[in-house]
């Protein structure tokens, strides 16, 4: 085991076998991934319906297709991986503390770091959802891995609280395993998952989704024996005589999804409060210098490809940081206005060659609109858009050129 390493990558999936390739491609050949699982490939490993790969491979891929792409790349350029080796601490000063039954705990060296840790899932504790705490109640993605990882079919009588992709997806998967999903609950008036997915997932196979709808009880003591679903009002609360009682005995959860940063938060990076990932410029280089961030764990995407494409830019501007150094940066921070969520990069950096991809998501669904990117009253960009909706992410290319003329912060928003 060696005391230090060019580039060390913290997370094995999708995100860290991408920016290991691009780093390695770049001209640095000295890197280490560390991962916590027995394998490489992240969520993608229990993902078997298709779907990925559409954009960047033009051809239909189920998850683990997906991650064995990378995984084949990242085994023909020889990288070193440490696998079931969790990472414990990491400080400014890109030291990494992790233990391994093979190593134990130990210490590498830096000369970059980037973290590709993932995301996690939102629990029923953050729900505050009356009831007692019976058996039957999961997360979407903990189902997920138990019926195409372990082989365990959850429950029979479904009820699933949330419509993010996941939980879309494992209507049908469940569907197809042979049980009776009753219902898809939203507490939003408009849908948090893909098109595709509300199209293939539910319209095909006649499953409901009620919007506006949450659940405010869960009945059952040894076992969940129903659940009641009641509308909500535009300030979320629970309209007293709309309530729905739904018999089943699993309720699943799909309501969101955390970056996994608390490795972030200890090296005392700064993050953002909208995309709970840290604040990056466009080489997804971190406030602390050296330490770059990309996939889930900087923004939650909806498409692999995406992720993949950030990781990219991240191994790239990692490879770039080591053999290059640090170069003196003017930043101006990129600002979201009416209707947008967030955007990411939240910093450009004006010294910095080559045009940047700027990643978006409205607040709310919207048609017949323009994205305007404003500096002070001078209209940097604009692009129309027909329709627009939160569940899907939007993209922006700003010139090298534009970025060098910025005379100050710029602002995003929606024009309708």
């Amino acid at each position: 085991m060696k005391a230090g390493y060019d580039i060390v990558i913290i997370g094995g999936g999708p995100a860290g076998l991408a920016a290991a390739v691009a780093a390695y491609d770049s001209g640095v050949k000295d890197v280490l991934i560390l991962e916590r699982e027995a394998r490489t490939g992240g969520i993608l490993n229990q993902c078997i319906h298709n779907g990925f790969g559409l954009t960047r491979f033009k051809e239909s891929m189920t998850g683990p297709e997906y991650a064995a792409r990378f995984e084949r790349e990242v085994k023909a350029r020889g990288i070193e991986v440490l696998l079931e080796t969790t990472v414990l601490s990491l400080n400014q000063q890109r030291e990494v503390t992790a233990v391994s039954p093979e190593h134990g705990v130990f210490t590498v060296r830096a000369g970059a770091v980037i973290l590709a840790m993932g995301c996690r899932e939102r629990s029923r504790g953050a729900l505050n959802i009356a009831g007692s705490r019976p058996a039957g109640i999961y997360s979407a993605g903990t189902a997920q891995k138990y019926v195409n990882i372990k082989g365990y079919l959850p429950g029979k009588e479904v009820v699933i609280l949330g419509s993010g992709d996941i939980g879309l997806i494992m209507a049908r998967r469940m569907t197809l395993e042979g049980a009776k999903v009753h219902a898809v609950c939203e507490l939003m008036p408009y849908s948090g998952g893909l098109k595709r997915n509300i199209v293939q997932c539910l319209n095909d196979f006649n499953i409901p989704l009620y919007l506006s709808h949450t659940i405010t009880k869960i009945e059952g003591k040894e076992r969940v024996t129903g659940v009641v679903v009641s509308q909500v009002d535009e300030n979320k609360q629970p309209i007293k005589g709309t309530e729905k009682h739904f018999n089943c005995d699993t309720v699943l959860f799909s309501v969101g999804l955390i970056p996994e940063n608390e490795l972030t938060k200890s090296a005392n990076i700064p993050l953002s409060p909208r995309t709970r990932g840290a604040v990056v410029y466009q080489n997804r280089e971190t406030e602390a210098q050296g330490i770059f961030a990309c996939g889930n764990v900087l923004q939650v995407h909806d498409l692999v490809d995406f992720v993949s494409e950030e990781a990219e830019i991240a191994g790239r501007g990692a490879a770039q940081f080591v053999l290059k150094g640090a170069h003196p940066r003017e930043s101006v921070s990129v600002e979201n206005g009416r209707d947008i969520s967030y955007v990411l990069p939240q910093k450009l950096d004006k010294n910095a060659s080559g045009d940047t991809k700027l990643y978006f998501r409205v607040a709310r669904p919207l048609k017949e609109i323009k994205f305007v990117l404003r500096c002070g009253e001078h209209v940097v960009l604009e692009r129309k858009k027909r329709v627009a909706v939160p569940g899907e992410m939007e993209t922006l290319l700003l010139k090298e050129s534009q970025i060098k003329e910025l005379s100050g912060n710029v602002t995003l928003e929606v024009v309708e």
